[in-house]
């Protein structure tokens, strides 16, 4: 249970990281809580059909399929988490950079609204398809429960969410001409 509880936790508040800075970034642009909204649904929608087609892919190669995915999903679980230490320690402020600028240039007006969408989205799914390896591996690895895998992942989401409305709160007393100083540090 606490394995998954801190998977979910760290995917979690990755997202909430770069929603939390997009969102604090285009404080005063309209309708972009929606696109934020569009962005997580469709970024869940995908983690949701990734997860559905882990049994199908595992399935294949004549009943050796899970066996095969197994070992794959764990060995791919593996070489994810030691790139995205390497990954995230040269490239964290970077992504951060990233997400500010979009969020600036959204709010210039010379980007679209769908910028925010698709960069929400493509977090979402990012850090949903790792946390479905991560788990599908878990699940076929050590013996966890379903019941412990979920209750896990659930504290692990409230956890991270939260953390993240933390962030945006605290991102949104930051005065807008402070803000992107403050998000770069």
């Amino acid at each position: 249970m606490f394995g998954a509880a801190l998977i979910i936790f760290r995917e979690t508040l990755e997202a909430a990281l770069v929603i939390s800075i997009v969102a604090a970034a285009t404080r005063d642009v309209s309708r972009r809580t929606l696109m934020i909204s569009v962005g997580v649904l469709a970024g869940v929608i995908g983690s949701g059909i990734l997860a559905g087609l882990t049994e199908t892919i595992a399935n294949l190669a004549d009943g050796s399929g899970q066996e095969l995915f197994n070992a794959g999903v764990l060995g791919v679980a593996v070489l994810m988490l030691g790139w995205h230490h390497v990954w995230m320690s040269t490239h964290g402020a970077e992504l951060a950079r990233d997400a500010k600028r979009v969020g600036a240039e959204v709010s210039d007006g010379t980007r679209g609204l769908s910028a925010i969408a698709i960069l929400i989205a493509l977090t979402v799914l990012r850090e949903g398809a790792e946390s479905v390896l991560f788990l599908h591996g878990m699940a076929s690895g050590d013996g966890s429960t379903l019941a412990d895998i979920a209750g896990g992942g659930a504290l692990g989401l409230v956890g991270g969410a939260a953390l993240g409305m933390v962030m945006y709160f605290g991102l949104m007393r930051i005065p807008l001409k402070w803000f992107f100083t403050v998000t770069g540090w």
